[in-house]
């Protein structure tokens, strides 16, 4: 069987799996990573958002065979450990979520939170802040509804980061 090689959450990891095989199973099933969750698996709800070189992606879109050994997957597990959160327990955007008390079920917020991380990184880039307009390409599902919850913790969160 192929080896597959890539650094997850900061730490090399590799698997021995088909090229085939969606990066979301590999992180669930065979590496124990929970946070990137399972919802529809054909790049629809987002509720595994994750992040691939620091860019918001879909784990269940995109086959192990394609990531690469130096290719750096983030979940929610390992986000605290990213550059705006160094050495604190929670990334700001996490205690944006816990402060606006955003989740209900809390099923899509890992991946909410991944979304909402990659646009305020990804603005930041391109030298200004989050519009409304931003927020409204966000396309990650909740069925609780809690969409006004999750804006304000995107300010909130944006504002500390």
């Amino acid at each position: 069987m192929p080896r597959q090689t890539f650094v997850l959450n900061g730490r090399s990891v590799t698997v021995d799996v088909h090229d085939d095989v969606r990066v979301l199973w590999v992180l669930r099933d065979l590496l124990g990573v929970t946070g990137p969750k399972y919802g529809c698996g054909i790049n629809v709800c987002k509720a595994c958002t994750s992040h691939l070189n620091g860019r918001a992606f879909n784990p269940c879109s995109v086959r192990v065979g394609d990531l690469r050994p130096h290719d750096r997957v983030t979940t929610i597990e390992g986000l605290a450990d990213t550059g705006e959160a160094a050495g604190a327990d929670l990334h700001p955007m996490q205690q944006a979520w816990l402060d606006r008390d955003v989740a209900q079920c809390g099923y899509c917020q890992p991946g909410q939170i991944m979304a909402a991380v990659a646009l305020v990184r990804k603005v930041r880039r391109e030298g200004r802040s989050v519009t409304d307009a931003d927020l409204d390409a966000i396309r990650n599902i909740c069925r609780c509804g809690t969409y006004t919850r999750i804006r304000e913790a995107i300010a909130q969160g944006e504002r500390r980061m």
